[in-house]
């Protein structure tokens, strides 16, 4: 990784002129073309990622996702022409090639419609097929998950379909696939674009996208960059994942799709519907023009929820003397424990509009635009018991034997209503001129998540006997009658939040590409730049009340707001509270509630800020066929100019003169770094059927939002004891001069496909990763004179990663389906989010009346962070799904779904496995729908 000072203008005159004159004569005498499409026998339908080689010549092209291939320069004479498609034996054909300039013709690959017709009309064989062609196609490392593979599994969102692959795994959130991570590397450090377009991220602190935002009945193909070439983003240490939705291309003629289903989720007996539908079509305009207008709308409306129990602050070692004994006696035990219950109902609804033009085979005009809104309608009810530790001794309680002792408890609700929202508009053109290949486009992303209104109340109540008994699963809870009494809980506190978020992109890119013959061998160029501005602001809104929340001179208990008692699976839950009845007295009696001025200042400016991004990238490629290498190495550059505006927010607690105040003051922080980013990637074939790849690269990844917003919060309190005056200063603190995480990587994998649909593939891979950030002490750095405590993200030293993928897919002629892929990483340190294990399975079998899936997915465990000095796991996850179709024509399908067969929760735990720190259970879902779509 080099880091370089020079300015961007200077560095793209001296790119432009190492570029220009590297290259040899690009003038030719034979400037003929050879151009096509690949389709099937009823040219109904295109296929990307085919090989199609120009034998004599020894040249090849890979097909676009309309199908279409081009060479230029082609001396004049006959050739053969193989086409090769996984799945299908290869087809060769005879050609001509003239000085006169061809028409645009048609191939059909297979010799025999039988041998296609699988593909085309039924399941995941077809999508199988195209997503191994374009990964054994590709020159760089790829995976893909084609829009008919993310139909065959029980997957609501593209996070859930990118599960499958090697080498992944996701986060989730309520039981549903949220961020997804590559090779054990944390989701905030990959890349997400979608129809090239980078995506913002709608959450406050984050880069990482939530792609459970995004339904899957939008998406063409879902694409996973793992080695990186000069013309993509650099910020991806981890890959590149790339989302492409629908195009009126993909088909030569008119499609369409309807799905209706309603899924079912046991835990809560609650029934959801959801609808989606498609459409596209082909339009011949005068003079040859087409006009090509795909649309996809997508909505579901899922009622579900999950009970769970947490600790707060986890597990510790608590010393006392033994009130009998006089024994000093250690206990290992929890001061917090909670018990919780989410109802939720979540709404996804996503549009896609997409147009093409194509004024010629040389020409083509683009407009993706996509629309997504996701809306998080959660109440929570929560049991938090809180057990002060000074009452801790043999006499009162033993903690494995769950025996009460008096202590405090909270019954507190949580009321919100999240909306997520993620638009992206991205328009663009291609130009072949000669054998110069002109791209351009200019896109605008804008990403924002508003919570209107959030309501936070809290009842407490005092000397309630309580306990619990730690089952090595969970706590288990146990109290005697007045702790489930609503007449011992008074209103205690009310939060009302309005919060929002916005994060948005704006880019403009420019690439040229030239195809030229060097020493008989096919070579091109490439350079390009881009120019990204990236804007996120987080705007929190908090207003804290503590007091006159009397009615009539009388305390307001939660008595007042009580329902029956709540069905929970993980204990005695007791009753819960309203939430109409909450929201309503609150709305009508809240003028006269007491404001906690100083917390809501503390809380509101301490978490908002407006950060800024300028990001302008050059870069020049060149990429070469020799015989059985292919070759691209290059170089990128990336400037970074960062800025962020927040607040230092101090408060002074002064005992001595009894008094309190906040200061809130205007932080600003500039900041600039350059990368120059070298890569290499490398195929080799050793047949049609065996190629090795190995590759060299080096990404980056820039903090997340939260690490380096220009935030303070500061606490100094003054004491006095016996006379002598005491300050005492403790502080948490962004870091806007971080720097960027810097990666090298090397990759290096032999992949085979055998002759039906298939792939046996083993990769090891190694990144070097520097400026790791982590959160730290720094009061000892010399910035922070008189502070005994501040807490901030820093770089830390080098770490680094080894790693072992592995996969095996195979189709069968009998339509027995077989896949299993693992990935194994050994990481130097432990990394946030990183598990050492990620593996899949899948058995199915397919004919053409019925299609049927089990699946699996299995993540070991993986750090999260460090509470009370000891480290806390996501421990490892294992989910079977099953899914069945039955065809009852080429066109409309019945199936069948099961999720989380076997009710697999979610669990983490404090140190070792039998301190649980936070258990959730959502119980199995069940999906029945039907499907009709046009071949």
């Amino acid at each position: 990784m080099i880091q370089c000072n020079l300015r961007p203008s200077l560095l793209a005159v001296a790119c432009s002129v190492a570029l220009m004159s590297s290259i040899p004569s690009l003038a030719s005498d034979d400037n003929n073309v050879f151009s096509g499409r690949i389709t099937d026998s009823s040219q109904r339908v295109y296929f990307e990622g085919a090989k199609v080689e120009i034998v004599e010549l020894k040249r090849s092209a890979v097909t676009e996702r309309d199908g279409s291939f081009r060479f230029d320069n082609l001396p004049a004479g006959d050739y053969t022409v193989i086409i090769h498609y996984v799945g299908v034996p290869a087809t060769t054909k005879q050609i001509t090639v003239t000085n006169e300039k061809p028409a645009i013709k048609n191939y059909v690959i297979a010799s025999t419609q039988s041998d296609i017709e699988n593909l085309v009309v039924y399941g995941q064989r077809g999508g199988q097929a195209g997503a191994f062609s374009r990964q054994k196609n590709a020159l760089n490392q790829l995976s893909v998950v084609s829009s008919d593979a993310i139909g065959q599994l029980p997957d609501q969102n593209a996070a859930e379909a990118l599960q499958r692959l090697p080498g992944l795994f996701i986060q989730r959130d309520q039981g549903e696939g949220r961020f997804v991570g590559i090779r054990g590397i944390d989701p905030n450090l990959n890349n997400v674009t979608i129809n090239g377009l980078n995506v913002p991220s709608p959450e406050a602190g984050v880069r990482s996208v939530a792609m459970d935002v995004l339904p899957s009945e939008l998406i063409s193909s879902l694409e996973v960059s793992k080695t990186v070439t000069p013309d993509m983003d650099a910020s991806a240490v981890g890959g590149s994942i790339e989302v492409k939705s629908l195009s009126a291309f993909d088909r030569q003629a008119q499609s369409y799709s309807f799905t209706s289903q309603v899924s079912h989720n046991v835990l809560f007996d609650e029934s959801s519907p959801k609808l989606s539908a498609g459409y596209s079509d082909i339009y011949e305009l005068n003079n040859g023009v087409e006009l090509g207008v795909a649309t996809a709308l997508s909505w579901f409306n899922r009622k579900f929820g999950s009970h769970n129990t947490e600790t707060d602050g986890g597990w510790s070692h608590y010393q006392f003397e033994d009130s009998i004994t006089g024994q000093d006696v250690e206990v290992f035990g929890a001061v917090e424990v909670e018990q919780r219950i989410y109802n939720i109902e979540r709404e996804r609804l996503g549009f896609a509009l997409n147009f093409d033009l194509r004024p010629s085979f040389d020409d083509k005009f683009y407009l993706r635009t996509l629309y997504s809104e996701f809306s998080d309608d959660e109440y929570r009810l929560r049991n938090e018991y809180k057990f002060d530790k000074g009452a801790i001794d043999s006499s009162s309680l033993s903690i494995n034997n769950a025996s009460f002792v008096n202590a405090e408890m909270d019954r507190d609700t949580k009321d919100r209503y999240e909306v997520q929202k993620i638009v992206s508009i991205v328009a663009g053109a291609e130009h072949q001129i000669d054998d110069y290949l002109m791209e351009y486009s200019v896109g605008y992303s804008k990403a924002s998540e508003s919570e209107p209104n959030r309501i936070d109340a809290s009842f407490r109540g005092k000397n309630l006997h309580v306990g619990y008994q730690n089952t090595r699963t969970y706590p288990l809870l146990v109290q005697s009658n007045d702790a489930h009494s609503l007449q011992q809980f008074k209103l205690d506190e009310i939060t009302q939040e309005d919060n929002l978020t916005e994060d948005e992109e704006a880019s403009i890119r420019f690439d040229l590409t030239k195809e030229f013959i060097w020493q008989n061998y096919n070579m091109q160029w490439k350079a390009g730049a881009k120019y990204r501005h990236r804007e996120k602001f987080n705007n929190a809104s908090l207003t804290v009340f503590d007091g006159s929340f009397d009615l009539n001179d009388s305390d307001v208990l939660a008595s007042a707001f009580g329902t029956a008692n709540q069905e929970y699976n993980l204990g005695d839950f007791g009753p819960g509270l309203s939430r109409e009845l909450i929201r309503q007295y609150i709305n009508n009696n809240s003028a006269m509630f007491d404001i906690n001025v100083q917390e809501s200042s503390i809380e509101s400016a301490g978490a908002s800020y407006d950060s800024n991004e300028h990001i302008f990238a050059l870069y020049g490629m060149l990429s070469a066929d020799i015989n059985r290498w292919h070759f691209v190495a290059g170089v990128r550059f990336e400037d970074t100019e960062f800025e962020t505006n927040g607040n230092q927010v101090e408060l002074l607690v002064d005992d001595v003169n009894d008094a309190q105040s906040v200061n809130i003051n205007q932080w600003v922080v500039k900041q600039e770094y350059h990368h120059i980013l070298p890569s290499l990637n490398i195929k080799y074939d050793f047949s049609d059927s065996l190629l090795a790849r190995f590759a060299y690269t080096e990404t980056l990844a820039r903090p997340s939002f939260s690490d380096s917003a220009a935030s303070q919060l500061i606490e100094t309190e003054v004491t006095s004891e016996e006379g002598i005056v005491e300050t005492e200063r403790k502080a948490e603190v962004g870091n806007p001069q971080l720097a960027a995480y810097e990666s090298n990587n090397i990759d290096l994998s032999l992949e085979y496909y055998p002759e039906h649909i298939g792939v046996i593939s083993a990769g090891i891979f190694y990144k070097d990763i520097d400026n790791f950030i982590v959160k730290k002490e720094v009061q000892d750095n010399g910035q922070w004179s008189g502070f005994k405590e501040v807490i901030q993200p820093v770089n830390g030293a080098n770490t680094s990663l080894t790693g072992v993928e592995l996969a095996w897919h195979k189709t069968f002629e009998s339509g027995l389906m077989l896949g299993l892929n693992g990935t194994f990483v050994d990481a130097e340190d432990t990394l946030p989010n990183q598990s050492d294990t990620v593996a899949n399975m899948l058995l199915g079998f397919e004919n053409n009346t019925v299609s049927l899936r089990l699946s699996a997915t299995y993540k070991s465990k993986s750090f999260m962070f460090e509470d009370n000095n000891a480290g806390v796991y996501e421990d490892s996850h294992t989910q079977i799904d099953f899914s069945s179709k039955y065809y009852f024509s080429d066109t409309i399908q019945l199936y069948f779904n099961a999720v989380n067969v076997t009710n697999e929760p979610y669990r983490v735990f404090h140190g070792a496995r039998q301190y649980s720190y936070q258990y959730e259970e959502y119980g199995r879902a069940f999906e029945l729908g039907f499907s009709i779509n046009s071949l």
